[in-house]
């Protein structure tokens, strides 16, 4: 049996290899229905590089219509507990879609009486960062999540959730989220490192416009992009009313940065905040405990 491979440099048959003795074989259907079952030795956002034996193969991603993986949860090498937040190294890389499938039960949707945001769980005990801007002078807060159960989605409203820090300047609330089901609640790794690049692959997740689990892609424009004395991630991938207090992904599944503004008459002109200001907030949330009063 012959496996053909239509790639960018022209057509390539190859000897279809058995790997049934290897429990971590990984399928990889094309585009025109073709199937092929090997190891996936490297991966980046343009193309697979597949273990045939004898030979490697490399697939650009743009042929590729599935992927299902031998162990598809994400298995860091190392992971680090950080206070209230969680690192990893040596995560690695998918698209977008692959990705969101598993960390959009991490995202929520923020309710409040005046408008809808966004925001990710960062502890299994609960604690969410938004935007400060989404439950500035709220004190009736719902979230919203999304479990995936089988081939569907569980909505779940928690209503119970409170207010712990905000810090204006930032822009960022560090919220609670009361577990009624007394279950771990799912959660996002922060970029440990902070390295963007322009041109580097970003994704949000998040509710613009009320539209809930709604996966924007773009690249990031710039790192270094200054307003009122802070320094903004500008990507261009679509922010809009709803994706506030949401994460900006890298291709890793880190957290890189929270959306929190766009330049409205523009298209692909939207802010995050860096995560290392988050992480500050984080670290001294102390200093910016939340007052009701």
């Amino acid at each position: 049996m012959h496996l053909s491979v239509f790639l960018l440099s022209g057509l390539i048959s190859l000897a279809a290899l058995s790997f049934a003795g290897n429990k971590n074989i990984d399928t990889v259907t094309l585009a025109d229905g073709q199937v092929i079952e090997a190891p996936i030795l490297k991966e980046t956002s343009e193309a697979l590089w597949l273990d045939l034996g004898e030979t490697v193969l490399r697939v650009d991603r743009k042929q590729i219509s599935d992927i299902k993986r031998a162990n598809n949860e994400i298995k860091p090498a190392r992971e680090k507990q950080a206070g209230l937040y969680r690192t990893a190294e040596d995560l690695p890389q998918r698209t977008p879609r692959e990705l969101a499938a598993g960390l959009g039960a991490a995202v929520v949707v923020v309710q409040t009486p005046s408008g809808t945001g966004s925001g990710f769980i960062i502890n299994p005990e609960g604690y969410t960062i938004t935007n400060a801007h989404v439950i500035q002078g709220e004190k009736e807060i719902k979230c919203v999540m999304f479990r995936r159960e089988g081939r569907d989605f569980r909505r779940r409203v928690i209503n119970d959730v409170e207010i712990i820090a905000v810090n204006n300047h930032l822009d960022l609330a560090l919220l609670k989220l009361k577990n009624e089901e007394n279950t771990p609640f799912p959660t996002v790794y922060l970029q440990k490192d902070e390295k963007l690049d322009a041109g580097q692959e970003v994704f949000a997740i998040g509710a613009p416009l009320g539209l809930e689990r709604t996966l924007s892609e773009g690249v990031i424009a710039t790192s270094q992009r200054s307003f009122n004395g802070l320094t903004y991630i500008q990507t261009t991938a679509q922010i809009n009313p709803g994706n506030s207090g949401g994460p900006l992904f890298n291709t890793r599944g880190e957290v890189i940065g929270v959306t929190n503004m766009k330049i409205t008459m523009g298209e692909g002109l939207g802010f995050a905040i860096p995560i290392r200001y988050v992480k500050d907030f984080l670290n001294n949330r102390d200093a910016f405990a939340y007052d009701s009063d």
